[in-house]
This record gives structure tokens, sequence and C-alpha cells, in this order.
């Protein structure tokens, strides 16, 4: 704790050996503020996507659907058949027929307003919802229903489930990426910063060499300073980040997938890591390229 103070507290003369302003200080700043602006969208896109695959995979695991397809004169027969069967499997805690209006609500998005369902072979739907016991015996059902109800077609949605975690895993890997790309950008970006105030100060360092100062000495100056640096633009970028999601319209207003994008519950613990990951990434390069720069002067 005591050499965390004294590194934040610095050393007014190695401190001379860094310029305080200048076009590396600035570049150094709007650098990491870029990027933290960047990494707080990557995280809350990694996060919604999370919570989008979560709540759709749960419901989706929740429901299934029956399809009757039967001759002119049968569903309705057929209709009452599965219904009977449905009531009587265990896991199904609700069955219905669905109307035909809410069959062309279903085909309006696909099909337009104006169509004439009484003219066309519409197969009959029926929604399942399945309670949480597991009980739920998808190829049985489908057994007995191929017996009593020929034409049945069963829909446990599994097929739908599995693409759905599978996209959600790609989005989360590719957020990951992203998180790495913006760090190893931070970091090039800042050793360049840093070797050109080095190079600039070139006559100070050698006049900290006559006078004794080691490498580690000067470099130490140069790490503490461009850190904090970091640290302060990637704190602004992070803030000016999270009010831009805060911005974006909630998902229970507008719907759809991005208009969820942002911070719910414990999502929230992770913007405040952002400055301290850049002020690490800053730490790491500018003490490897001063060194390196220093050892090449000497």
């Amino acid at each position: 704790m005591r050499r965390f103070l004294a590194f934040l507290a610095g050393d007014p003369q190695a401190d001379r050996a860094v310029p305080p302003t200048g076009f590396t200080a600035w570049l150094t700043l709007f650098t990491a503020g870029a990027m933290a602006f960047l990494a707080v969208f990557a995280v809350a896109l990694s996060l919604a996507t999370d919570r989008l695959a979560d709540r759709w995979g749960a419901e989706l695991a929740r429901t299934a659907t029956l399809r009757l397809s039967a001759p002119e004169g049968q569903m309705q027969a057929q209709t009452q058949a599965a219904l009977r069967i449905l009531e009587q499997t265990p896991g199904v805690s609700e069955a219905r027929a669905l109307t035909p209006d809410e069959n062309r609500q279903l085909l309006e998005p696909w099909l337009g307003p104006d169509l004439p369902l009484e003219t066309l072979p519409i197969p009959q739907l029926i929604a399942l919802t399945l309670d949480d016991s597991g009980g739920f015996d998808a190829a049985g059902l489908r057994a007995r229903l191929q017996a009593e109800v020929p034409g049945a077609v069963l829909d446990d949605h599994t097929r739908w489930r599995a693409p759905l975690i599978q996209a959600a895993g790609r989005l989360r890997t590719l957020g990951i990426v992203a998180l790495l790309l913006i760090a190893a950008s931070t970091a090039a970006m800042i050793t360049l910063a840093a070797q050109a105030a080095l190079a600039a100060n070139a006559q100070v360092i050698r006049v900290l060499r006559l006078v004794g100062a080691r490498d580690i000495y000067i470099a130490r100056a140069f790490v503490r300073r461009f850190t904090l640096r970091a640290a302060w633009g990637a704190a602004a970028g992070t803030v000016a980040g999270v009010i831009a999601v805060l911005l974006l319209p909630s998902a229970d207003t507008a719907g759809g997938f991005l208009t969820g994008l942002g911070f719910q519950g414990l999502g929230w613990l992770v913007p405040p890591f952002i400055p301290l990951l850049a002020a690490v990434t800053a730490f790491a390069a500018t003490r490897s390229a001063a060194l390196r720069t220093l050892r090449a002067q000497s």
C-alpha cells in the first residue's frame, strides 16, 4: 500500500523528464477515453446477448406447438382428439387451439393482411405450455399422436434453442475478442506516445543520468505519468459510454435486440473495472517501452 501511494505521489525531480502537456499527453488521454467508450459497448453487447439468449431459451423450453393437417370436415374432430390427448399428457399444463384470427396474425407479416384463410388449407395450430416438472416426454407424445391423430406434427422448439445458444456463444466470443483488440490498440498507442515522449526529452534524460539517476528511476516517472493519464482518460470514456448506453431506449418500450443493450444487476459492477484495466495496460506498455528505449539511448 505504501509503495502504491508513493507511486501516485511521484518524484518531483524525476517528473521533470516527462512533459506535463503536449501531443503525447493528449494522445494518451484521447486513446484511453475512446477505447474505454468502445469497451463499454462491447461489454454491454456481450451481457445483453447472454440475457436475450437466456430469456428466449427459457421461453422456448416452456412452450411447444402442435400442427394438425386433416381433410376438410375432419379438422374439428382431430383438434378435439389432440386436445384430449394433451390434457392427459404429463408435463403439459395448458393446450389451446389457435383461433382463425390468431392464425391470420401469425401469417400476416409473411403473406399480407388480405389473406383469405377460408380458401386456403391452413393447418390448425395448438399452443402448448409446459410446466416446470420436467415430465414432458416429446417422443412418447409423438408416438401416441401418430397412432390416434394422423398428420399431427409436434414441435418442441429444440431445433430453435440450439442455434440460439450457439449464436449467443459466438457473440460472447466476439465481445471478448473486441475487448482484447481494444486493449491491444490501447497498449500500442500508449507505447508510441511513451516512445515519442522519451525521444523528445532525451536531453533531460542525459542530465539525469549525469547526476546518477538510474534507468529504472527515470522509467518509473514515465510509467507513473502515462498510467495516470490512461486511467483518467479511460474513466472519462467509461462515464461517457455508460451515459450513451443509458440513453438507448429500453427493451420494454421499444422492443428488439439493440434496444435491450445495457447493464442490469451485477452487470453494473463491470464498467468501474474498465479504467483499472486501462491503467494496468498503460503501466505494462509504458514500462516496457521506457526500459527498451532507455537501453537503446544508453
